[in-house]
């Protein structure tokens, strides 16, 4: 990791304005910042709720991240799926799976049982929309008896023990489905219980004493969600909190080694095309906006060479995606300049809360530009983004994807981003080739097997422009490490607060 630089920016009037009430909102409830057996940790995380934290969209990440909630299985340093709600399980045939529960409560009194398993998978099975990781297949649930789970699938899934592990498929009490809306506030059974959230402002956890594994460190923890990164970052420098997510890449330099944290990640940020309607509904008009794109412009302008330049849809996160890869598929020819220079205005969406992509967006506009497109940014905080974005309202969108957050295994991305039964389809993709490669990569159970057919499909839907690829991320979190120890640096972005994670 670069040393840090000698130089100094000064603060915007907005971020400014926003430590003041950062401290406050990551102060205990006492005023005191600590309790007699420990600290509470202070957070500061970059995305706010966007479902009021239900545990269907991207705010189950944030409840997992803040080790509230759990599901059957968790993921080990591999990838691989290791006993949480469940102690064990075994395959009973190629569509059927028997998982045995441990001895837990949730957070609420009410002891783990069957029946409340098979109650949150089927709420999840009937969500709309349902969950990405469910975008590929079908549960059905049934319970031997209170301590056995017997879960079929549509078709054979060699992956349901990992696929089990995705936060959006934890596990609740009874008293969460209660009013309509699934509550997971005081119903999960994590380290930390959510006992209150305040909008997208701020929320409050407190230590789960009942919990089933080791007792958390911390007493509780204060978070505040702040999509100004200059902010979370000036908060972390100024000791306004322990923990910032995500310090933006023209802050990581600024802060120097002791408060940031870097590491590799299975993240692509890519360029969604609407391959539906509109400009890039035309396979030429889509190959000439990836021509347009230097991924190696926007690694060194944007991120400072704190990423790596665009390999395919997985980049260095997914570390066996390289020897695998094939030359991408059935591509159209481009349009010319002057061809181009014949649509109409292309809109162009991003979101704020990762602080390098507006300035991603600034630089792909440029290059769309000087290939004759003409572009018009929209630039949004996520939450008031991603409907529009589902919906195929924007032309491109430009956006962060975590390639193995699902289920640790890029079958169940590339079945949610680019089948024509996707739940997060931004680009709108239906190609039956593409559908038929997925297809047989998420049927496959030998691991290598399923790795080289998941790369031919990859080649499929690179073939389509559907995405551009422009660069894959590396993360950087801050925290002092002088004084805040137990903070988890995953790759796949399950976990950052623990029940190991303290100050002092």
């Amino acid at each position: 990791m670069p040393s840090p630089r000698r130089r100094r920016r000064a603060l915007p009037l907005s971020a400014a304005a926003l430590l003041v009430p950062l401290a406050t909102a990551c102060s205990s409830s006492d005023g005191s910042g600590s309790s007699a057996d420990g600290q509470r940790l202070r957070v500061v995380m970059a995305f706010p709720p966007a479902q009021a934290m239900s545990p269907y969209g991207d705010d189950a990440v944030t409840l997992s991240r803040l080790a509230v909630i759990e599901g059957l299985t968790t993921l080990d340093k591999n990838g691989d799926a290791a006993p949480a709600l469940a102690t064990s399980w075994k395959r009973d045939n190629d569509r059927t799976w028997s998982f045995t529960l441990r001895d837990a409560v949730f957070q609420d009194g009410r002891k783990l049982e069957s029946p409340a398993v098979a109650r949150s998978l089927r709420a999840a099975e009937e969500a709309s929309p349902r969950p990405r990781v469910l975008s590929d297949t079908r549960l059905t649930v049934t319970t031997p008896d209170a301590r056995t789970v017997r879960i079929s699938t549509r078709t054979p899934d060699p992956l349901l023990p990992q696929r089990l592990a995705n936060p959006s498929l934890t596990i609740l009490s009874e008293g969460a489905y209660e009013g309509g809306k699934v509550n997971p506030a005081g119903h999960a059974t994590g380290p930390f219980t959510l006992t209150e959230v305040n909008g997208a402002v701020s929320a409050t956890l407190q230590r789960n004493d009942s919990y089933w594994g080791a007792r958390a460190k911390a007493p509780g923890v204060d978070v505040k969600f702040v999509a100004d990164g200059t902010a979370r970052a000036n908060a972390l420098r100024t000791e306004a909190v322990d923990v910032a997510e995500y310090v933006p890449i023209s802050q990581a330099s600024l802060l120097g080694d002791g408060l940031v944290h870097e590491f590799p990640s299975a993240r692509t940020n890519g360029l969604s095309l609407n391959t539906h309607h509109g400009v890039f509904a035309d396979p030429a008009m889509r190959a000439a906006a990836r021509e347009a794109i230097d991924s190696k412009a926007l690694v060194k302008a944007v991120y400072e060479g704190r990423a790596d330049t665009a390999k395919g849809l997985l980049g260095p996160g997914v570390p066996w995606a390289a020897a695998d890869r094939t030359a991408p598929t059935n591509r159209a020819k481009a349009a010319d300049k002057a061809e181009v220079a014949k649509t109409k205005q292309i809109v162009l969406a991003t979101y704020t809360n990762r602080p390098e992509l507006p300035e991603v967006a600034t630089v792909v506009q440029q290059q769309l530009t000087a290939r004759g497109f003409t572009v018009k940014q929209v630039v949004r905080d996520y939450a008031q983004l991603e409907a529009d974005a589902l919906a195929g309202k924007y032309d491109a969108f430009i956006q962060a994807r975590n390639t193995l957050l699902d289920t640790a295994d890029p079958v169940s991305y590339l079945a949610s981003d680019f089948t024509c039964d996707g739940s997060f389809n931004i680009s709108q993709l239906c190609d039956e080739r593409v559908d038929a490669a997925v297809d047989k990569a998420a049927g496959l159970a030998g691991t290598d097997a399923r790795h080289r057919a998941e790369m031919n499909a990859e080649a499929g839907i690179l073939g389509t422009d559907a995405l551009v690829p422009l660069l894959h991320e590396r993360f950087v979190q801050g925290y002092d490490d002088s004084r805040v120890h137990g903070v988890s640096l995953d790759p796949m972005e399950r976990t950052l607060i623990t029940a190991d994670t303290r100050v002092g």
